[in-house]
C-alpha cells in the first residue's frame, strides 16, 4: 500500500473506499497503469474480506479480473469495493475505480477464500 500510495478512507466488511495517486503509477505513455488499478482493487477488496473473516482467520485472493474503461493521467483515483457475497468460506467484491471527475476508469471483481490462520 505504501509503495503505491494507497490510502484507505473508509473500511468495513461490506464497503471499503481508498485512493491512489496516478503519479508514480503510470505506464510509459503517462497513463495510469492497468496493473496499478488492479493493485488498488485487490487491496481494497482484500481489506474488506479480512474484516469480514474476523480474528483468527485470513483472507486470500483466489481470483481477480478487471475491465479498463478509460485512461487517467493525473490526480488521484478512488476505488470503492462493495461486497457482492459475504459467506463463511468466500467473499466476493466488485471494485469500481474512478478518476477525480468521478468517471469510471476500471471495474474489477475479486474473490477471496476465507480460512483459519495456520500456526507458523
Amino acid at each position: 500500500m505504501e509503495r503505491m500510495g494507497i490510502q484507505v478512507l473508509e473500511a468495513g466488511p461490506a464497503r471499503v473506499v481508498g485512493t491512489m495517486p496516478v503519479s508514480g503509477n503510470t505506464q510509459p505513455y503517462g497513463l495510469l497503469h492497468g496493473g496499478a488499478s488492479v493493485v488498488l482493487a485487490e487491496t481494497l477488496g482484500s481489506y474488506g474480506a479480512m474484516l469480514h473473516a474476523g480474528p483468527g482467520r485470513r483472507a486470500v485472493g483466489v481470483e481477480v479480473g478487471a475491465s479498463h474503461h478509460r485512461a487517467a493521467t493525473a490526480g488521484v483515483v478512488t476505488g470503492t469495493a462493495t461486497a457482492l457475497h459475504l459467506g463463511g468460506t468466500t467473499a466476493v467484491y466488485e471494485i469500481v475505480v474512478e478518476d477525480s471527475r468521478s468517471r469510471r476508469v476500471c471495474t474489477a471483481r475479486l474473490t477471496c477464500l476465507l480460512m483459519d490462520r495456520r500456526a507458523d
